[in-house]
């Protein structure tokens, strides 16, 4: 009897995981016992960090964005629909359109994490973002009429994806502010939900100084919830407030809605056994990526590594052996401190982040790994 293996979500996660399942299983799919197939409700991959850069003139939207069909192994047949629900009992995936079902064997969840800017009221009208590409196109529109003020970047809440993105972002723009004679009228301020000025010790500790020698003002502990964008002033739980000029926001983020229907976790991040990556909620059931709940930042490294190690785990299932390879935490992540300067951190359950010292080579390297991304997304990297 086939094995069917169905991978939900064409993102990084689910692109990655999907051609390292055909090249593990590749004679067995070619001899017709196991079939992958990925569900995706959308044809095209989107390589988000792009978005970054686009406020900046650096990149356009359509630099991060290819066809799917043409990232992922002929072997792994592709559905384009979206999944509504997982029956774990029967096996079971009900689609939203068409009324398509799909049955399964073993299940790889990479839903990803989904942009929420009507949770915190005003975000929408008041706050502009780069986390997609309207948002970054409507930010680069705004930067270019801004002539001085205060510019804020705010935090609105965690997690989210791309975790060095907020102090990336703050980096960049003062440079970007020096770069055309606006940072003297400029007023910069940092706001962040926790009490350090981002999740990791490590990163808050190596960024705090460099944000005080560019004189960046920093609010910590400022969990945002409204936006005024009429008086143009953001607030916080504790009653503090920011009064802004620009308003530059980390959206509010949540899992996908099908993983809380479904009953495989809350908020739409699916539990998970962390070395493993299984779903504690259903068996032959796998989660990686943003959709995880795991105790690490929500980054695209992560998500390739956990690719890598689910393959090989179903390939020794298929196959009647006990898995054995296990996810440790790893992720990496470069993080640019200016418009030619860069920095690169990693880290892993046992082992605290590390910060590199900033440099030229650096950031060029992390450009140089952003053209050659697709070779990631095909599992080839």
């Amino acid at each position: 009897m086939t094995h069917r293996i169905v991978v939900v979500g064409g993102g990084t996660g689910g692109t990655v995981v999907s051609n390292r399942l055909a090249e593990e299983l590749e004679s067995e799919i070619d001899d017709g016992d196991v079939e992958v197939t990925l569900v995706s409700d959308d044809t095209k991959h989107v390589y988000k960090p792009v978005f970054l850069y686009v406020p900046f003139g650096v990149a356009e939207p359509d630099d991060g964005v290819r066809d799917l069909r043409d990232l992922v192994d002929e072997r792994v047949d592709i559905v384009t629909n979206r999944v509504r629900r997982v029956d774990t009992d029967e096996k079971r995936l009900y689609c939203q359109d068409g009324d398509e079902e799909l049955d399964y064997d073993t299940l790889v969840l990479a839903t990803g994490a989904k942009l929420d800017p009507d949770a915190v009221p005003g975000f929408r009208e008041g706050a502009h973002h780069f986390y997609n590409a309207d948002g970054a196109e409507r930010l680069r529109d705004a930067l270019a009429e801004f002539e001085g003020g205060r510019l804020a970047l705010s935090v609105v809440g965690t997690p989210h994806m791309c975790p060095a993105a907020p102090l990336e972002f703050t980096f960049i723009v003062d440079d970007w502010l020096r770069s055309r004679g606006l940072r003297e009228d400029t007023d910069l301020v940092y706001t962040y939900p926790m009490e350090r000025s981002h999740g990791k010790p490590e990163v808050a500790e190596w960024a705090d100084p460099i944000l005080a020698e560019r004189g960046v003002r920093v609010e910590t502990d400022f969990v945002v919830d409204a936006v005024d964008p009429d008086e143009r002033v953001v607030s916080a739980e504790s009653g503090a407030e920011v009064d802004y000029d620009l308003l530059v926001g980390i959206p509010p983020h949540r899992g996908d809605e099908l993983i809380t229907d479904s009953g495989l976790g809350d908020a739409g991040w699916v539990d998970v056994d962390q070395r493993t990556l299984r779903a504690t909620a259903a068996e032959d059931v796998y989660a990686i990526g943003d959709t995880a709940a795991l105790p690490i930042p929500k980054a695209g490294s992560a998500a390739h590594f956990q690719a890598f190690a689910v393959a090989e785990r179903i390939a020794a299932e298929v196959r009647g052996r006990t898995p054995t390879k296990r996810y440790d935490g790893k992720t990496v992540c470069f993080v640019e401190t200016g418009l030619d300067e860069a920095s690169f951190v990693s880290f892993d359950y046992e082992t605290p982040a590390t910060m590199r010292q900033p440099s030229k080579p650096v950031h060029w390297a992390k450009h140089a790994y952003n053209e050659s991304y697709w070779l990631t997304a095909r599992g080839m990297l």
